[in-house]
């Protein structure tokens, strides 16, 4: 069996102060060229600006917020390339979800949003199932979480079959400490 070691970064706390490590952790992940798309969550659309400026010609980027996007930064993210979904459903927050939306958020608010980003995605059909992704999160404003996952619906992120499953493959990067609302 193959041993694999990899850098993971952590935080003391919480905070869009991480934006910028966080930005270079998810760089630093593309490098190794297995993995090809970006999906971000960005409430306003500033932390997709960022992305979408540093991101540009290295991955294909995903902005999802489920609010509204300032057209601004919705018509610069995608001027840069990137693709920006707003007003979208929050698929954790639905009927029968509080559980494993609580237990994603025993790794953080930033870790279960960066997991619903996907889920949110590959739902809209905006990123292709079934293949690694970087999903990025944050804990009220910027980011502060980064993960590789195996993109999934979220009817069958938790479903019976297991080549559709969701999986957290890697943590590139997450606060210690946690913020409970």
């Amino acid at each position: 069996m193959a041993k694999v070691e990899k850098a993971t970064v952590y935080f003391d706390k919480p905070g869009s102060e991480h934006t910028e490590d966080i930005l270079y952790a998810v760089e630093r992940r593309l490098k190794e060229g297995d993995v090809k798309t970006v999906v971000l969550a960005s409430t306003s659309g500033e932390t997709g600006v960022r992305f979408a400026r540093a991101l540009k010609g290295k991955a294909e980027l995903v902005v999802i917020s489920h609010e509204v996007i300032s057209s601004k930064n919705k018509a610069e993210i995608e001027k840069l390339g990137g693709k920006a979904y707003d007003r979208t459903h929050l698929p954790l927050h639905g009927e029968g979800m509080d559980n494993i939306r609580k237990s994603f958020y025993s790794l953080g608010q930033g870790f279960k949003v960066a997991v619903e980003v996907v889920l949110i995605a590959a739902d809209k059909g905006v990123v292709k199932p079934y293949v690694d992704v970087i999903g990025v999160g944050g804990t009220g404003r910027g980011s502060d979480t980064a993960i590789v996952t195996r993109a999934s619906t979220t009817k069958e992120a938790l479903g019976d079959n297991r080549e559709r499953k969701l999986e957290i493959r890697e943590v590139l990067a997450m606060p210690l400490q946690k913020k409970w609302w």
